[in-house]
């Protein structure tokens, strides 16, 4: 079979032992001058399980034959777990019994057990297939194994990457002895010790040299998660916020204090070893905005804006949520509508449906942001991206929301982007470089909205939409129609 993703009734799997994986990063790095140093970025969760004996395969690569023709033996599971595996669900169960529950393997790792996550991944293969777990001596993820690649030798997970594995203590920056005995035996050594991010890891293979011409004295910095290098290459700073308006939304935060949550996700920043970053995923995007401008906008993004244009912030009070499908943040589905007079409505007139939709959207990412620690600060800067970003209406609510300007930035390809960013910065970190100086010559975002005066003091009512959110999760939980009672403002 073919490099990909399948799917079976144990979830989802890849190949990387029978494809073109490392082809693919070899041919992106081929068309790279071969003097520059390099890193690069990869999907997060995966990981790929090398056999005993793999590391002296590396080490003696022939430069007149192909990696996946001198790798194809040296992996002790041929399928290995990747993000969207969601077969995991007992493990996850066992390791937050393990250290005490939800909260408190969250407030170790950044997170509260996912299914995707690495650590459980592991723990179900150790359970499943012991033998294939006994005969590994080196588990790398996704983003490390692609390192090793180009280092001939096993590279470290990243303090970034290595926070999406249920595995590692953030604050720390240390493998977690109770997380690893939970998952399985011995996997403090075949796990390595993780990494700064912005690591060099050594120089690049004499297999690179001989084969594609590198420079031998090409350094390699540790590589990470797509994710965390989405950041690095949106430039956010601290204080900063990203959000990616597409199919589902994204919130990427940069945090000094973070307070893991049981919604979200708390990483290591892969610019700034010293800070944090947050990940915050909603299902309900683009595909729900696109539904209600059917519903009530005759499918035009220009009557949609018309409607935000003629109401006004606050929607006179009344307030909406809307999750047609599943959410993720948080775990609730249905549409739930709040009257002025805090009652559940089963409707709305279109134009206040329109602003409910959008309004309650953003109000729900900032009250999430800021149970992970955020607080909008005088300099903060929202950069707004996907599909959505191009609506100046909508940008105009999320401005008004958060309090923050908004800019748009062209940040196709922005993990890619990051990456080579990172590369530079990896470089220049011995010197104690901050990272907004390695890149103070990029170009720099547009301005296109600035709250409106007086939003905070209209919009702050709607603050109390946390309570609205956990008695929607009461309702979905027991299927009545119960009375929401605001409480009291502070």
């Amino acid at each position: 079979m073919p490099w990909g993703i399948y799917y079976s009734l144990h979830g989802a799997s890849l190949h990387p032992t029978l494809g073109s994986f490392p082809s693919h990063h070899i041919h992106f790095y081929a068309r790279t001058p071969p003097n520059r140093d390099g890193t690069t970025q990869s999907s997060q969760h995966g990981s790929v399980y090398w056999k005993t004996g793999a590391a002296q395969v590396l080490t003696r690569l022939s430069p007149d034959l192909p990696l996946r023709e001198q790798l194809q033996a040296c992996f002790s599971v041929s399928d290995c777990p990747v993000w969207m595996d969601s077969s995991t669900s007992a493990q996850c169960r066992q390791l937050e019994a393990a250290v005490g529950g939800a909260r408190a393997l969250s407030r170790l790792t950044g997170s509260r057990a996912y299914e995707r996550f690495t650590g459980n991944q592991i723990a179900k293969i150790y359970q499943q297939n012991p033998e294939a777990y006994s005969h590994t001596e080196r588990i790398s993820l996704v983003s490390s194994f692609a390192a090793s690649l180009f280092l001939g030798s096993y590279s470290p997970v990243d303090y970034s990457d290595g926070s999406g594995m249920n595995l590692l203590q953030i604050q720390d920056k240390v493998w977690s002895q109770a997380c690893l005995g939970a998952c399985a035996p011995r996997l403090e050594e075949k796990l390595g010790r993780p990494v700064p991010s912005c690591s060099v890891v050594g120089a690049i293979s004499s297999y690179f040299v001989q084969r594609y011409g590198f420079s031998p004295g090409c350094k390699v910095v540790a590589f990470t998660g797509d994710n965390p290098a989405s950041l690095a290459g949106m430039r956010l700073e601290e204080g900063d916020i990203a959000v990616s308006l597409g199919t589902s939304d994204t919130l990427f935060l940069w945090l000094q204090e973070p307070t893991p949550a049981l919604e979200g996700h708390i990483f290591c920043n892969p610019v700034d070893p010293q800070h944090y970053m947050a990940l915050l995923c909603f299902k309900n995007g683009s595909l729900m905005r696109e539904k209600i401008r059917d519903e009530s906008a005759s499918g035009s993004w220009s009557e949609f804006s018309k409607a935000l244009q003629s109401t006004e912030m606050g929607n006179g009070g009344n307030l909406g949520f809307y999750f047609d499908v599943m959410e993720i943040t948080p775990e609730i589905i249905g549409r739930h509508r709040f009257s002025a007079e805090n009652h559940e409505v089963s409707a709305f007139p279109r134009d206040v449906e329109i602003r409910a939709l959008i309004e309650g959207q953003f109000l729900a990412k900032k009250i999430h942001a800021e149970a992970l620690g955020y607080r909008v600060m005088p300099k903060t800067k929202i950069l707004a991206t996907g599909g959505a970003s191009h609506n100046r209406d909508i940008l105009q609510v999320l401005a008004d929301v958060f309090g923050a300007p908004v800019y748009v930035i062209d940040t196709t390809n922005s993990a890619c982007v990051g990456s080579a960013y990172r590369a530079f910065h990896g470089l220049a970190a011995g010197t104690d470089v901050p990272f907004a100086e390695i890149v103070k010559l990029a170009p720099n975002p547009r301005l296109v909205a600035t709250p409106t005066p007086g939003a905070s003091q209209i919009t702050r009512p709607h603050e109390s939409a946390q309570a609205a959110i956990t008695f929607c999760c009461v309702c979905c939980l027991k299927g009545s129609s119960m009375r929401w009672k605001e409480p009291a403002l502070r």
